[in-house]
């Protein structure tokens, strides 16, 4: 049975920040690990860190042959792939006007492209048992974009339709194939802010969300800890309101996930 509590773990753009922080956490909790990043010497400080449980691969995402290459030897003769976090991005901070595009064609290719490559090919192994967990880390980048922030923007607001998308071609198949996307706030990384949140308690989060498989997460939001409610028409507020029903987010440790 391909269970997100057993088997290995996927995670992209595992050479720094919130990537290495999520490998360290699983790693930590007794998970095999694969990292995918471009730069070997960073791959190999996450290793350090993390431990025996932690295998690197240098695999640029953007390169569709190269994930599934990658992904088939990690499978060979290995545990069957139970969890993928595509967690890789770019954040080259350009206007659009300075930039290329080429420039801009290529975040893309790293930041929606590497999600769908890396999707595809596990997929291509989880739809074997029917079952597996992806999660997809997204920010609300595309509504609020800032000055110098297009091709971030457009690549990652469109990874949340590549979600919705997703689910729509295979819920009604594959139930137990769960997938939804997390955002884990603003971050102390080279991509966020200073002031931001430690990416190893943001980990601590993404992880207890990758690593349940229960179907009500599938085609959810989360931010940090807590679900974001998607919302309502005028419509429904008001027949909820006349029935007394309301639904309340949840939050990661009300449903017992730590």
């Amino acid at each position: 049975m391909n269970d997100p509590s057993t088997g290995l773990v996927i995670v992209t753009g595992a050479g720094t920040g919130l990537g290495r922080a999520m490998a360290i956490e699983l790693v930590a909790r007794g998970r095999r690990v694969a990292g995918f990043g471009r730069r070997p010497e960073a791959l190999a400080e996450t290793a350090r860190l993390a431990g025996a449980g932690f295998e690197a691969c240098t695999v640029d995402v953007a390169d569709a042959d190269a994930v599934n290459a990658a992904i088939d030897r990690l499978l060979l003769d290995g545990p069957p792939l139970s969890v993928l976090i595509n967690n890789a991005a770019v954040y080259p901070r350009r206007d659009f006007l300075d930039d290329t595009p080429q420039g801009f064609m290529h975040t893309v290719a790293i930041n929606l492209g590497g999600t769908v490559h890396c999707t595809h090919a596990a997929l291509r192994h989880m739809v074997k048992s029917g079952r597996g967990r992806i999660l997809n880390v997204s920010t609300f980048a595309d509504l609020a974009p800032l000055p110098a922030s297009s091709a971030y923007a457009v690549s990652k607001g469109a990874g949340r339709i590549f979600t919705r998308a997703l689910r729509a071609d295979i819920a009604d198949r594959f139930p137990d194939i769960v997938v939804n996307d997390w955002m884990p706030g603003m971050l102390a990384t080279d991509m966020g802010i200073a002031e931001g949140l430690r990416p190893e308690t943001a980990a601590k989060w993404g992880v207890a969300l990758a690593l349940s498989n229960d179907p009500s997460l599938s085609g959810t939001l989360w931010e940090r800890d807590t679900e974001l409610l998607p919302p309502q028409s005028l419509k429904a507020r008001l027949k909820n309101r006349l029935l007394m029903r309301s639904q309340k987010p949840r939050r990661l440790g009300d449903m017992g996930f730590s």
